[in-house]
């Protein structure tokens, strides 16, 4: 996607090993902090960098991600509508019976 307010990935599993990433950095630089000190901390940037700066840019992204080409917004006259994209290889219904 190449909208500048796009949090999504160009796939699922990409994304979803990002947050792997990023949360077990951010739980892991809580969690040494006992064993470690205070330099456990220096994971913490580590994980907001795989998160793109947030979780909760993360997970909207991961929505954005999920629904990527299934749901299409248009917008006309300052009023904005989310309808769903046909699925591959489906037609369009046919009335004529």
């Amino acid at each position: 996607m190449t909208d500048d307010h796009s949090f999504a990935s160009a796939s699922l599993p990409r994304h979803l090993v990002r947050g792997v990433i990023g949360f077990g950095a951010l739980v892991g630089s809580v969690a040494l902090i006992p064993v470690v000190g205070l330099g456990g901390l220096l994971l913490a940037p580590a994980g907001l960098l795989a998160l793109r700066g947030c979780p909760t840019c993360w997970a909207i992204g991961l929505i954005q991600t999920i629904s990527m080409g299934r749901v299409r917004r248009s917008c006309v006259d300052g009023r904005c509508e989310l309808t769903l994209a046909p699925s591959p290889g489906s037609h369009p219904a046919d009335d004529s019976s």
